[in-house]
């Protein structure tokens, strides 16, 4: 099948139409635009004039197409009466081309007829010797490179508007996208300072109150008690200390104290209370330099939810005996370390979803330090190097 021609835009049809129209009415006249000798009859520029509206409904459709077939149109036309609408048009014709034409075409046109205006030129001063043959050249000029020049100049603003949108919903896009991502990383870091604040002290609940429904002691089960409050006073304490974070920030003000290493001791002193029923010790070797630069506030906060995760999960996991913890600092390299007993256990004492090691690694990898946690003989090892000097951060 052969393909169908695109339809006329409007504007040329009109165009197209009022050309036509004006021309019938100026050969009508008597008004003609070529005063020197022929041969041809009258009625023969309408030929030209006929062929240059009908080329002028295809001007953004096929514009080399029509401004080859107009050239020879407007060379006919000089071997007639002449009519100035199909000069006109001709020069319509010669702006499509440049305007909805080829890049390259585009290109070409200005230089082109820029080139032949000047030929022209000098060719009829060097033929005809007289000053008035200047106004062949500017005839010419306006005829062909004025519209190609305007046509190019008007193509090159309207690609630059172009290009100058795309970009804007780019930057747009690249925008959102970069939203998302802040916010997608916001919701992870909230979900792991909510299961690291609120898992230690939920998993003592849990342990403690299923040894005060399994032991029938008034002393068991009192004791079993004292820890669930002591647990869950902290945790909500713990809670609101987030939402007060949450809080601050969203408002812009002073940011809320965030733990650092140096409440370790005091989340140790928590630990023997909840394992004590366990057969559990905890013991603490705090190598750093006493002396020595604290490490960058995301770095100890990093620090000290490890330590916590790993305490939470040698209450749920580990059999009884010692969980060691220690904490060193050298040649810019803060190292976490925490062993506990993996023999000797008798299943889980509350259950557990895996999120915490999922937790702890992406806190080592957002900071650019390493994380591995796995058994190693009867012991479970947890160890993160994390970067303590305050350039080394990653943002």
């Amino acid at each position: 099948m052969t393909e169908k021609l695109p339809r006329p835009h409007r504007d040329d049809v009109l165009i197209a139409l009022v050309s036509v129209l004006a021309g019938l009415l100026l050969w009508s006249l008597g008004v003609h635009s070529n005063t020197r000798p022929h041969f041809a009859p009258a009625w023969a520029a309408l030929v030209p004039l006929l062929v240059m509206g009908a080329l002028e409904l295809l001007r953004r459709t096929t514009p080399a197409v029509t401004l080859s077939v107009g050239t020879v149109a407007l060379v006919v036309d000089q071997f007639t009466v002449g009519n100035l609408a199909t000069i006109l048009m001709y020069t319509d014709l010669m702006y499509a081309a440049a305007l909805y034409g080829k890049p390259a075409m585009a290109r070409r046109l200005p230089v082109g007829t820029g080139l032949l205006t000047v030929a022209v030129t000098i060719g009829s001063v060097a033929w005809l010797r007289t000053p008035q043959a200047l106004l062949i050249g500017v005839i010419a000029g306006i005829v062909s490179f004025g519209p190609a020049m305007t046509g190019a100049t008007l193509r090159n603003h309207r690609d630059a508007a172009i290009a100058a949108r795309l970009r804007a919903e780019q930057t747009a896009l690249l925008a959102e996208m970069d939203r998302s991502q802040a916010v997608a990383a916001e919701r992870a870091r909230m979900a792991r300072e909510l299961h690291d604040m609120v898992a230690n002290h939920l998993s003592a609940i849990a342990i403690h109150s299923t040894a005060a429904l399994s032991i029938d002691s008034p002393a068991t089960s009192r004791e079993a008690l004292g820890v669930i409050r002591e647990n869950s006073v902290q945790g909500l304490a713990e809670m609101r200390r987030l939402i007060g974070l949450l809080r601050e920030a969203g408002a812009g003000g002073d940011a809320v104290a965030v733990p650092t290493l140096d409440g370790l001791e005091a989340l140790l002193t928590l630990a023997r209370t909840n394992g004590a029923a366990s057969g559990l010790e905890f013991v603490l070797h705090d190598d750093r330099p006493q002396d020595g630069p604290a490490a960058p506030t995301p770095v100890e906060l990093a620090a000290y939810r490890i330590v916590q995760e790993s305490l939470t999960n040698a209450l749920k996991h580990a059999g009884p005996g010692a969980v060691t913890i220690r904490v060193t600092c050298e040649d810019g390299v803060l190292s976490v370390g925490v062993d506990s007993p993996y023999e000797g256990r008798h299943g889980p004492r509350a259950p557990g979803s895996g999120a915490g090691l999922i937790g702890m690694r992406e806190r080592a990898d957002l900071l650019g330090g390493t994380f591995t946690a796995g058994p190693v003989g009867p012991v479970w090892q947890v160890r993160a190097t994390l970067p303590a000097e305050e350039g080394a951060v990653r943002a």
